[in-house]
């Protein structure tokens, strides 16, 4: 059971199809992704880390704790859940992991992440849609030795690889109006997530 939860933002990736540059510093409705993932994220959790590479100063008017990956290279998402493993160890029984370019993710993710962790799994992770969210999870601090240990040794780097060796719990979210994992990619994507934060409010 989880008896503390931080949050850790992944907010590595780059606006390869919006002009380059930081992917969450992209605007969507008069703010950057990265903020409309903050205000999603922090009532759920009791801290909260932006997890990204590079200068640090580049986040620093958002005011939270900015940490780079310790397995480096480009590892994917694994390093930054790792990376939040390692921030939240003394603080946290579990990490929530955030997408940043998924502005819209829902308000009650980590509570109904926890209850499956409550009712055995050793991590959870959301699906919509019939599709899994790997990187919109919750993973118990205590596995962290073991990640790194599959990521420096055994080069394992697909999330799927390394939560298939534990108990899984993928978390069905409701996507009949809109997907509420839904990301951007591409400029006619910020279009979209606009209109349905203005549909949503």
């Amino acid at each position: 059971m989880p008896s503390s939860i931080a949050g850790v933002l992944l907010a590595g990736g780059k606006a390869r199809r919006m002009g380059g540059g930081d992917k969450c510093l992209c605007e969507l409705a008069g703010e950057p992704l990265l903020a409309h993932a903050i205000a999603r994220a922090e009532p759920q959790i009791a801290t909260l880390a932006i997890n990204a590479n590079g200068d640090a100063a580049r986040f620093a008017a958002f005011g939270l704790p900015v940490i780079a990956d310790t397995i480096t290279n480009h590892a994917g998402p694994l390093a930054g859940v790792l990376a939040g493993m390692d921030w939240a160890a003394a603080h946290a029984s579990h990490v929530a992991s955030f997408a940043t370019d998924a502005p819209i993710f829902p308000a009650d993710l980590v509570a109904r992440l926890a209850a499956a962790i409550e009712d055995g799994a050793d991590i959870a992770c959301a699906s919509s849609n019939g599709r899994v969210h790997p990187v919109f999870a919750l993973w118990p601090v205590v596995l962290r030795e073991d990640l790194r240990h599959a990521m420096q040794d055994e080069g394992v780097r697909k999330v799927d690889i390394w939560t298939a060796r534990y108990c899984l719990a993928e978390v069905a979210f409701e996507a009949d109006r809109y997907d509420p994992f839904f990301n951007a990619n591409k400029p006619d994507d910020l279009a979209r997530a606009e209109d349905i934060l203005a549909r949503i409010g």
